[in-house]
């Protein structure tokens, strides 16, 4: 058994593909499955369940996993920690994000990071399926970082941290009946119609759970997949929106005060639970942590 089979076993169980872990590894296909079938060879069991239709784990393969994981990245510390002590910090980071995260300033702090870890390959991610997709993306292995709104509860198996919290506003056209008022409460929204972002996205998880308690499920008209294009559906009349008060003022819509409920947007760093993140990912994470510039949020 050696690193590179266990590099490709990883591949292979996180892509459930021959096909695709190759393509992540940029070598051919014949290399992974002869990979695959040496370490199989090795163990005296098979790792993988095969028909001509899908791959899974077989319950050796199950549990291999795990520890050729904290095996890979055991070596890959202690390869930096020796090219560290010679030529200072190296490895790799793949980070996934949101779309127009206003809270932080993303390309610049990692402008500011390649500044000081020159050697650090850096991968950035924009996930149109929002913090429930990145999450996942985490969780198996496909990130090493990722920046998300959404609450502790949604995030099993992973370790947030938290970066900065905010209240939410309901945004309604001026010729709206409530647009006069500076603030409303969930149940002067019953019978609207909706825009929002799609499922999967943290803010919309969040406030279709708080309608959803106050027994009043809510018809969404419009869904989108960026926060910026909320408002200009707002001020064409489509729908009223409640968003985490990230946002400046727009022409022709008022933004109102959402009272008589506990109900915020946390942006947090997640990482894998259970091991410590890499040297590389520290750093990147203790950069992000100064970072953050709340009340500067955009749509």
């Amino acid at each position: 058994m050696d690193s590179k089979q266990l590099e490709y076993f990883v591949a292979v169980a996180e892509e459930l593909s021959f096909t695709r872990a190759a393509q992540r590894l940029f070598t051919v296909q014949s290399t992974v499955s002869a990979a695959i079938r040496g370490l199989e060879s090795d163990l005296k069991t098979t790792l993988f369940d095969r028909s001509t239709r899908r791959v899974s784990l077989s319950p050796a393969g199950q549990a291999l996993l795990p520890e050729a994981k904290a095996a890979l990245e055991a070596l890959d510390r202690a390869r930096a920690v020796v090219e560290e002590a010679s030529t200072g910090l190296r490895g790799s980071v793949r980070i996934g994000t949101m779309t127009r995260l206003g809270l932080v300033d993303l390309a610049g702090l990692l402008g500011a990071f390649y500044q000081r870890y020159p050697l650090v390959d850096v991968q950035v991610t924009t996930s149109p399926t929002g913090s429930t997709g990145l999450a996942d993306d985490v969780r198996h292995g496909r990130l090493d970082v990722a920046l998300v709104g959404a609450n502790r509860s949604d995030l099993v198996g992973l370790e947030p941290r938290e970066l900065a919290t905010v209240g939410f506003v309901v945004m309604v056209p001026t010729t709206h009946r409530l647009a006069a008022r500076t603030d409303v409460r969930l149940e002067d929204l019953r019978g609207e119609r909706f825009v929002d972002l799609l499922p999967g996205f943290g803010n919309r998880t969040n406030v279709d759970r708080a309608f959803d308690a106050a027994g009043m499920p809510r018809r969404v008209q419009v869904e989108v997949p960026d926060l910026t294009t909320v408002p200009e559906y707002v001020r064409a009349g489509l729908g009223v929106a409640v968003v985490p008060d990230l946002g400046p003022e727009h022409p022709g819509i008022a933004r109102l005060r959402l009272t008589g409920i506990e109900l915020t947007w946390t942006l947090s760093a997640i990482t894998l639970s259970g091991r410590p993140p890499s040297r590389a990912v520290a750093a990147l994470l203790d950069l992000m942590a100064d970072g953050v510039r709340p009340g500067e949020g955009h749509y």
